[in-house]
């Protein structure tokens, strides 16, 4: 059987960490959809980029918005906003047959507003209102501003895909910012139950880090290398079904509230001598979402072996912690380092991306 489907019996979405006009004008999103279950798509700067500087599809349409009066900005959301409503439009049966749980494709707000809680908070409402699709979600980073913006966005009915999230403490934040915006919208007399949220966890890149600092203190410190990530992703998962199956979340819950699925990104591993499922193998279960990039996906159709494993091993997740914690390893400074990291790629892709619209 198609792994990729045999992961959909497990409960957990497949997700497309890919768009472009080649993908939707060629068939091949489509095809993704109903023959692998590809059950969404997220999208980034650095995706965009890459989909208007290598494809002929865009040519034409840029070169018409480069003759009006138009920021980069603006010409950038011109090209990407009708890619999004079209592959919305593909998933709109998934969504609609789901019950809302699937079929959703995610958009950026600029990263320039990471740090500003009223940019972001207006550039989602505005990007929302563009798209004009209930299966959209408004992507917004995990900084301190972030929070406050998922809150406030949350509370005025916005579906988000929280991104950026790199440790146990970004997990906790994230989550209870959209808990915290389900009540305000519930108090507020509005519909929790067409609201859906993803927490998107970051897993090569913590690897990657990690490994780096066993590599520095040798010794014993270098048996824990390239289990950290994979550790992370256990320990949240246990807290998110304490938390959106525990008790704390019953009143929301049955008001139609959903769970904010945990969302596992950056799925391609970067090291060579590790598996090229390392981040998708172990990590299978319900009420999850994993991102695929084109060679994941690819390897996972090719040579993946499917079973419910998250819910697995989590006592050697709790030791593996403990084990950096005697090594002095600190993962919250770990996770804001990672962090700041990643946005500065953000910014550096979306400011080349804008380059091209300019």
């Amino acid at each position: 059987m198609n792994p990729l489907l045999q992961v959909r019996q497990h409960g957990q979405q497949i997700w497309l960490d890919n768009l472009s006009r080649t993908l939707l004008n060629e068939g091949h999103l489509a095809r993704f959809i109903s023959e692998d279950g590809v059950a969404g798509i997220t999208t980034n700067p650095a995706i965009f980029h890459k989909a208007i500087a290598g494809g002929h599809y865009y040519e034409e349409d840029l070169a018409a918005l480069k003759r009006e009066p138009l920021s980069a900005e603006a010409r950038y959301e011109a090209l990407v906003i009708p890619d999004v409503q079209r592959a919305c439009d593909l998933l709109a049966p998934l969504h609609r047959d789901s019950g809302g749980n699937a079929g959703y494709v995610s958009l950026e707000v600029s990263p320039a507003l990471a740090h500003d809680a009223d940019g972001t908070v207006a550039a989602g409402l505005r990007l929302r209102a563009a798209v004009d699709r209930p299966n959209l979600l408004i992507k917004v980073p995990a900084t301190a501003a972030g929070l406050a913006a998922i809150e406030r966005l949350v509370a005025a009915g916005v579906s988000v895909n929280v991104t950026l999230m790199f440790s146990l403490a970004h997990v906790d934040a994230v989550a209870s910012a959209y808990v915290r915006g389900l009540a305000n919208l519930q108090a507020s007399g509005g519909d929790v139950a067409a609201v859906m949220s993803v927490a998107s966890l970051f897993l090569s890149r913590v690897d990657t880090l990690v490994d780096k600092q066993l590599d520095e203190l040798g010794g014993p410190a270098l048996a824990l290398r390239g289990k950290t990530a994979v550790a992370t992703a256990k320990l949240a998962y246990r807290r998110y079904r304490e938390r959106f199956h525990g008790s704390s979340f019953d009143a929301l819950r049955e008001a139609g509230a959903r769970p904010q699925f945990m969302l596992w990104a950056s799925t391609g591993t970067k090291n060579p001598a590790y598996s090229d499922l390392l981040y998708v193998e172990p990590l299978i279960g319900p009420e999850t979402v994993n991102t695929l990039p084109d060679a994941t996906l690819a390897a996972l159709l090719d040579h993946g072996k499917v079973a419910n494993t998250l819910d697995k091993d989590v006592d050697a997740a709790e030791a593996h912690y403990a084990a950096l914690a005697a090594q002095d390893l600190k993962m919250d400074e770990v996770g804001e380092r990672l962090q700041q990291e990643g946005l500065a790629q953000f910014e550096q892709a979306f400011a080349a991306l804008l380059e091209l619209t300019s």
